[in-house]
């Protein structure tokens, strides 16, 4: 039997979030129950919460080969950016975003279906890239997104 494109991204993406906790049989039991899958951040990723709005527009500034998995919940408007989990202060000063601590719980869906109004913007590919948290807080800068500007009318 062929695989799909679409079959081995989900493979390798899966594998990749599931290689990301101690307890993916647990994991697959929450999906399997149509529950979203907690996931401790510090290991081998930090979270970064930011406005679902902005985020969709800093996507874009950051382009899609540069970015790193994005989860979002649509009925909060939020969005979890996944970073280097050695990430120091290099986004203390976006005022937009919100650094979590290791150890804090992401609860997931599934790499390729939505739950729970949560979905993959950006789905981990497998690879473990991550989101350069420089161009994170470029993409947000320090006194919010730089939207363009209107024509005067």
């Amino acid at each position: 039997m062929a695989t799909t494109p679409a079959r081995s991204l989900r493979d390798a993406g899966q594998d990749w979030l599931l290689s990301c906790t101690d307890q993916p049989t647990r994991a697959h039991r929450a999906w399997s129950a149509d529950r979203l899958a907690p996931f401790g951040t510090g290991a081998h990723w930090r979270a970064v919460e930011a406005p679902l709005l902005t985020t969709l527009h800093a996507m874009r500034r950051i382009g899609a080969a540069r970015l790193g998995p994005v989860l979002a919940d649509v009925e909060i408007e939020r969005a979890w950016w996944l970073v280097n989990p050695q990430l120091d202060d290099e986004l203390d000063d976006v005022r937009q975003l919100t650094v979590r601590p290791a150890g804090w719980v992401l609860a997931c869906p599934p790499v390729l279906r939505q739950m729970a109004g949560r979905t993959w913007l950006e789905r981990p590919d497998g690879t473990g890239k991550l989101t350069d948290p420089v161009l994170l807080g470029a993409a947000f800068g320090p006194g919010g997104p730089r939207l363009p500007t209107e024509a005067p009318a």
